[in-house]
């Protein structure tokens, strides 16, 4: 795991090593700076000459400028190299993210994920910073100090080094399980995103059957966790830092104790025991850094697991070595004997056989559950098929790279999702970089035309997040509007009317028959009455393919699509 944490800082090695060899040279300072007391109160004050007084009083003078400039670069640019680090990874988990398959997002919630990307990353820019750098000039320091405290008086030397097994045993004891603290508090800030995204983007349905008492049960019972958990790591905290605090002031205390007893007997001279005070707060400053990491560390170590655990995570459906980049298709579609299952003890399709000319409407209806949805997600390889195989003008699109496959495919959903931006934003998804002119044209074909311009700012119109602003039929057009832009050769509408009222749809209706114009297009529908001019309706049972035809076929046949067209006429006649 280290060594992977070690790979982050080949980009940034200038900027690490200008790091590095600043604060050791700061660390240096700090060690000089008691010695040279020592000499300024053994050596220049019995001179009784000023002027080798004012001069030694110069010299360390620059060396407080030379230390503060080191330490300004040590705070900024190691701060830099942090926050770089830390960049660099959370733009990794995004991409990473945008690799995986529909598989993974169908088993995780959002604000885990969320959590992953932005709180699981926050302390690892002040490990990445603080970690190699702290613990190198905690240990240059332990040994430079002790040295010179060697130097000064074996003794007292000695006497000063008995609280390094006690910082051991604390650094051993408590940072393991600070470790396992935070990896367990970071679980608990993605059970908190979870709760409180689900509340806001909810709040509609919340509010509407009164159950606010209920969701702040609910958060009460995640925020009590987290809060519970965080005090167990202050707990662990608090032990690990006042033992350390306590040890050190009794060394101290000693220390001070027997350089007196010695300055007395004149064992010591004055210099040597200020000298030697200030080299055991010199000695100490590494334990308390060493603290720091305690604190820091775990933090930055329990994200970046999580971190490496969500990199490790390996998309379900991805290219092929050999897959190849396709520029053109007509859009004829074959399903070859293909099976799918959600898990291999559920099977959904099997052995399912379907052929789709260019440029066909093709109609999908069936119970809910029958795997109608399925189907057609198969097509852009939303999910990969685990049996036969599927091939678009003849060619497998395993062999297809997935961006190229899906730039030829467009998809209409009854829950039509819309980003929290303007009307351009949203409409231009579908085809990046399009000019207003385009988006326009595109608007205009989805009939959405007059809407926008009864708008007072028009295309700039923001539409709230997942298009609050917007009515039912409104989001559709716009959806519709963003694939008229994106111009694709296949087409796919999953009961992309079945919300709206009867007026609404014959609109929406005209619209995507339109749309469907010289596409090969794939309908998934609840109202039979939507896919009547269909080229080709298939009936999806349990079992698979029930049957096949076109409308008229069908209901002359005494067909299982009969009676389902029986029973929604003889409903629709009733309401």
């Amino acid at each position: 795991m280290l060594r992977r944490f070690a790979t982050y800082y080949a980009p940034y090695r200038g900027l690490f090593l200008l790091d590095f060899g600043c604060a050791i040279l700061a660390g240096l300072l700090e060690l000089a700076f008691p010695m040279a007391v020592k000499l300024f109160v053994d050596d220049l004050l019995p001179t009784q000459s000023w002027s080798l007084i004012i001069l030694a009083a110069v010299a360390l003078l620059a060396m407080y400028f030379a230390n503060t400039a080191l330490t300004a670069v040590v705070v900024y640019w190691g701060h830099m190299l942090g926050i770089n680090i830390e960049t660099d990874m959370r733009r990794k988990a995004f991409e990473h993210l945008q690799k995986l398959s529909f598989s993974f997002f169908d088993n995780q919630k959002t604000g885990h994920l969320i959590a992953r990307v932005t709180k699981d990353l926050e302390e690892i820019g002040e490990v990445a910073h603080h970690g190699p750098e702290d613990l190198f000039i905690a240990v240059m320091t332990f040994l430079g100090a002790f040295a010179l405290m060697m130097m000064v008086n074996v003794e007292l030397a000695l006497i000063t080094a008995v609280i390094v097994p006690i910082v051991a045993w604390v650094t051993s004891r408590y940072g393991g399980r600070m470790t396992q603290n935070w990896r367990a508090l970071y679980g608990r800030v993605g059970d908190f995103n979870v709760r409180i995204e689900e509340n806001v983007g909810g709040m509609r349905v919340v509010q509407a059957f009164a159950n606010e008492d209920h969701e702040r049960g609910l958060f009460a019972k995640d925020n009590a966790s987290y809060r519970q958990t965080k005090l167990e790591a202050y707990k662990i905290m608090a032990a690990s830092t006042s033992l350390s605090y306590m040890s050190m002031r009794l060394v101290q205390l000693v220390v001070m104790l027997a350089g007196s007893y010695m300055v007395l007997n004149q064992d010591l001279s004055y210099g040597g025991f200020v000298g030697f005070l200030l080299l055991v707060t010199v000695f100490f400053r590494p334990v308390e850094k060493i603290n720091a990491v305690i604190e820091t560390y775990p933090k930055g170590i329990a994200g970046f697991r999580r971190y490496s655990d969500l990199l490790a995570t390996e998309p379900d459906v991805k290219d092929a070595p050999s897959a190849r980049g396709v520029q053109t298709l007509r859009g004829e579609i074959r399903y070859e004997g293909v099976g799918f299952g959600y898990s291999k003890d559920r099977p959904i399709l099997e052995n399912v056989s379907l052929e789709i000319p260019a440029g066909a409407t093709i109609a999908f209806v069936g119970p809910s559950g029958a795997g109608k949805t399925t189907l057609c997600s198969l097509l852009p390889r939303f999910y990969d098929v685990t049996g036969g195989r599927i091939t678009i003008d003849g060619i497998d699109i395993r062999d297809m790279t997935l961006a190229s496959l899906r730039r030829h495919i467009g998809i209409v959903q009854q829950d039509v999702f819309l980003f929290g931006g303007t009307l351009r934003e949203n409409v231009a998804y579908g085809r990046i970089g399009a000019s207003d002119e385009e988006i326009l044209e595109a608007i205009r074909r989805a009939r959405l035309d007059t809407v926008v311009s009864a708008l007072p700012e028009g295309l700039d119109t923001v539409i709230g997040e997942r298009g609050v602003k917007l009515s039912g039929g409104q989001k559709q057009r716009l959806a519709i509007a963003r694939i008229f832009l994106k111009d694709p050769p296949i087409l796919i509408l999953d009961e992309a009317t079945s919300a709206l009222d009867t007026q609404t749809e014959r609109e929406i209706q005209c619209s995507l028959e339109a749309l469907s114009r010289e596409r090969t297009t794939l309908v998934i529908a609840h109202r039979l009455a939507t896919i009547r001019k269909a080229d080709r309706i298939v009936v999806i049972d349990e079992k698979g393919i029930a049957e096949e035809g076109t409308h008229e076929d069908l209901l002359k046949a005494g067909s299982r699509y009969r009676r389902m067209h029986e029973v929604q006429f003889a409903d629709e006649l009733s309401a």
